[in-house]
């Protein structure tokens, strides 16, 4: 198959044959029809994060179901289905908890010594996050793919493997947002779309979406803002208490900088909640002022929108089908392979929404 595949000192994705495994016991093959571009992968290809290289990055797709292994239930060759990063063994104490979105997934990876899903000859391509979409085929645990309803388009249906979710758990099951309630969301990238899309199927009276580029605006007054902020003209936190005359019930901040994180907390009312949701390096922190804590503020994290995908990913679809959530919107582009690293190069500029590729 062909692969976008990332080698040692470069940032640039070459576009390789790779070889897949044969399929394991509890392992699926499928067809990749397409892959949506995340700043998680962007952050791994320019180093932000150490991963072992080459690996082919990706990690949001869906596609069709070409192998089934031995031991797989509940899935059948030619099921549409969706990954997720998030793989869960159901015997651990977060799974039995019922937070099974921070199970550890160790059982979801070969075992040290077996052949690996991915190869040239001899030399392993190392698999990322338990996916690695940008190829024509995924070979991935059981664990890490759940079956949708044929009647979903698979690129859109790519969206939601991570940052749909990621951005609609956040609000409905980490945020709680309420009916008549106030937020603001920080980024309009494809995480912060589905956050503004979420306030506004959750009944929010007022939706105020921030960013840096006014180009994102249209879009996310079409998913539902009802109204933006231009934070390279204004400080955020500030413009949002103006605006709302003392502060937001909830803010969610989505592009994982210690500014931005600082400015959702100091944007909330009394007793506001603030969740960050956007991916930060490691060893970043960011200042809090303790006197707004006293005031029963409240600030959390949230990872794969605190849901299991498995329960989240079909209603997502459904809401998507009965035209509650909006995803063709947020498309920026369709591209191949080869037009991925310009699409990356879009991205870090802060131009692009979500590019998919498209098989």
């Amino acid at each position: 198959m062909k692969a976008a595949v990332l080698r040692d000192v470069q940032e640039k994705l070459r576009v390789e044959e790779v070889a897949v495994g044969r399929v394991g016991a509890h392992e699926l093959l499928i067809q990749t029809a397409a892959a949506g571009l995340c700043h998680s992968d962007l952050y791994h290809l320019r180093g932000v994060f150490d991963i072992p290289r080459p690996t082919v990055l990706g990690h949001e797709s869906a596609g069709v179901v070409l192998e089934v292994g031995s031991e797989v239930e509940g899935f059948a060759v030619g099921d549409h289905v969706i990954t997720c990063l998030a793989t869960f063994c159901g015997r651990c104490e977060r799974c039995l908890s019922g937070r099974s979105y921070l199970c550890a997934g160790t059982h979801s990876q070969r075992a040290p010594g077996d052949a690996p899903r991915l190869h040239q000859d001899d030399a392993e391509i190392h698999q990322f996050l338990n996916v690695s979409s940008f190829a024509e085929q995924l070979l991935v645990h059981e664990s890490a793919a759940v079956r949708i309803t044929k009647d979903m388009p698979l690129d859109l249906a790519a969206l939601i493997g991570c940052g749909v979710t990621t951005g609609l758990g956040a609000v409905f099951n980490k945020a709680q947002v309420r009916p008549g309630e106030t937020v603001a969301v920080i980024g309009c990238g494809g995480i912060g779309l589905s956050a503004i899309q979420a306030a506004r199927i959750s009944g929010a009276d007022r939706i105020i979406a921030v960013d840096r580029q006014p180009e994102k605006f249209d879009v996310a007054t079409k998913v539902g803002a009802t109204d933006v902020i231009d934070a390279s003209q204004c400080d955020a936190a500030e413009a949002i208490r103006d605006l709302t005359g003392g502060g937001v019930d909830h803010c969610i901040e989505a592009v994982g900088a210690p500014a931005t994180a600082t400015a959702a907390l100091e944007s909330l009312a009394v007793g506001g909640t603030a969740t960050i949701v956007g991916l930060m390096p490691a060893g970043r922190t960011f200042p809090v002022q303790g006197r707004l804590l006293l005031d029963d503020r409240r600030l959390q994290g949230a990872y794969m929108g605190a849901q299991n995908f498995r329960v989240a990913m079909p209603r997502h679809v459904e809401m998507y089908l009965s035209g509650r959530l909006l995803l063709e919107e947020m498309v920026s582009s369709r591209i191949g392979l080869d037009g991925i690293d310009d699409a990356f190069d879009a991205m870090e500029a802060g131009h692009a929404v979500r590019d998919l590729v498209v098989f």
